[in-house]
Parts: C-alpha cells; structure tokens; sequence
C-alpha cells in the first residue's frame, strides 16, 4: 500500500497515510483536530525542499539532511 499526503485546512497540519489506492483521493481525519484533510501531491523521496524549491538529494553534494558530502559523515 502507498504512503499519501494529506494537509487540514482548518489547523495546517501536514501527515501521511499508509491507504490502500482505493482511498486515495478519500478525506482522512486529521490526527490533530479531526476535522476531514484533503490530500495533496507528495514530493518525490529522493527530492528535498530548500528556500529555492526543489533539490535532488541523489548523489553528488550533500544529502538533504546535513551539509556533509557523505552518508557515512551523517549523524543521521
């Protein structure tokens, strides 16, 4: 089953959802308020959000979770 992405209009909160792809495009209840979230284009996995938009954190450079230029130097 794949992971979706849902944001509430009414608190902002953003969460993920393990749903079978029949209940994809379903409301889910938000696990802060519970009123009905919407859901909403994930990023790709191997893609990161910087001040810019988007970045690749495949190969070359740093990952997106550090500056380092290694996994191996991660912390993570």
């Amino acid at each position: 089953m794949p992971i979706y992405e849902y944001v509430c209009p009414k608190c902002s909160s953003r969460f993920e959802l393990l749903r079978s792809m029949s209940q994809a495009n379903e409301d889910a209840p938000c696990p802060q308020c519970q009123q009905k979230a919407k859901r909403v284009l994930s990023v790709f996995a191997g893609l990161a959000r910087n001040g810019d938009g988007l970045t690749s954190s495949l190969g070359g450079g740093s990952c997106g979770g550090c500056s380092a230029t290694g996994c191996d130097s991660c912390s993570i």
